[in-house]
């Protein structure tokens, strides 16, 4: 997977900028810019992406906002010394790992864990990172580390709707001054107030939370989130070979109608249908990486599988708007992202 979270760019004088601005066209960029996190994207429709991101550096947090426009397979992996909150948006619909995620749930996640979701078209939601020492440090010092234990992998939480409405909104509102007032989140002093107000919402919200038990139709849709990622995993170690329905079925141990459902519920595609769509992002990753004095289309196009060169250029410029040969053309990663960085009001493309 790409490197997430903001390897943020920094200003003229070389510090971390506080607050950026990105907006996505390609699924394959969304691992762009940012470091700390590990994440990959695979576009489930065939329309222009438009999707948007802006990350805030606090005093020693970080605040994400995530935004799309299209359904999108996401795979997400936190680093060893950071948790993460999840809250969403009013209008977020999706799966995490299977499990239904919207606002009235909180995620949390415990260091080094990867999760990974499926969601709809005009699905919100804000990240807030911690490092687990200081959130550790914290919560001793309340002497509450017994009452609200930092997450040991993935909790799905049940919230008050509205303790979850009130820590949605704080964390949105502040996303939303840090763009149109970047300058002002560059003070230490802003920094520190606004990471103070939103531990305290969040920790409010955290009182209010129960874990959500699985159902009879969360276990189905968990075991069938597991085939889905055991069948990507399958994919990704037999990259070159031209893959059946039975090597799946024979990968995740299942059978047939199984794995059709497990994708078709999940992915809302057939299971090559949607293995396809995947190694398509996985040769346009490569072709933005490379020049045309390093690889060609044919080379790329044969190591992920694609041997019918006709139906893959088709393929390709139905899911990215481009034909693969243009993708190369450009110099090695150019213009994956426009990037605002906000801290001295320039535009950067590119990384």
């Amino acid at each position: 997977m790409t490197p997430l979270l903001p390897s943020t760019p920094h200003d003229a004088c070389g510090r971390l900028s506080a607050v950026t601005v990105t907006e996505l066209t390609d699924p394959t960029a969304v691992g762009d810019m940012i470091q700390v996190v590990e994440l990959d994207a695979v576009q489930l429709e065939s329309r222009p992406l438009r999707a948007r991101r802006v990350t805030v550096n606090l005093d020693t947090s970080v605040l994400i906002f995530h935004s799309t426009n299209l359904a999108l397979r996401t795979r997400t992996k936190l680093p060893a010394d950071f948790v993460a909150f999840t809250v969403f948006g009013p209008c977020a619909c999706g799966t995490m790992n299977g499990l239904s995620v919207g606002p009235d749930r909180l995620l949390a996640c415990g260091p080094g864990v990867e999760v990974e979701f499926v969601v709809s078209a005009g699905y919100e939601s804000v990240v807030l990172l911690l490092p687990c020492d200081e959130l550790r440090m914290e919560l001793r010092r309340r002497r509450r580390e017994d009452e609200l234990p930092l997450p040991n992998g993935v909790e799905l939480l049940q919230s008050n709707p509205s303790a979850a409405r009130e820590l949605y909104g704080l964390v949105r509102y502040l996303v939303d001054q840090a763009a149109r007032q970047p300058d002002v989140f560059e003070l230490p002093q802003t920094q520190a107030v606004a990471q103070t107000q939103i531990l305290e919402s969040l920790l409010a919200a955290l009182e209010s939370t129960d874990n959500v038990e699985p159902v009879s139709q969360d276990r189905t849709r968990l075991a069938r989130s597991r085939v889905v990622q055991v069948a990507e995993n399958y994919a990704l170690a037999h990259a070159a070979d031209k893959l059946s329905i039975g090597d799946l079925c024979e990968a995740a141990g299942v059978s047939e109608r199984t794995l059709q459902y497990a994708f078709k519920e999940l992915m809302g595609m057939r299971p090559i249908a949607y293995l396809n769509r995947f190694r398509l992002h996985q040769v346009r990753r490569s072709l933005r990486a490379a020049n045309h004095a390093s690889t060609t289309v044919t080379r790329e196009a044969l190591l992920w599988g694609f041997w019918h060169f006709g139906d893959f250029s088709r393929a390709y410029k139905d899911c990215f708007g481009e034909l693969p040969s243009d993708t190369l053309r450009r110099p090695p990663n150019a213009h994956p992202a426009e990037v605002s960085v906000i801290g001295d009001n320039s535009i950067l493309s590119g990384r």
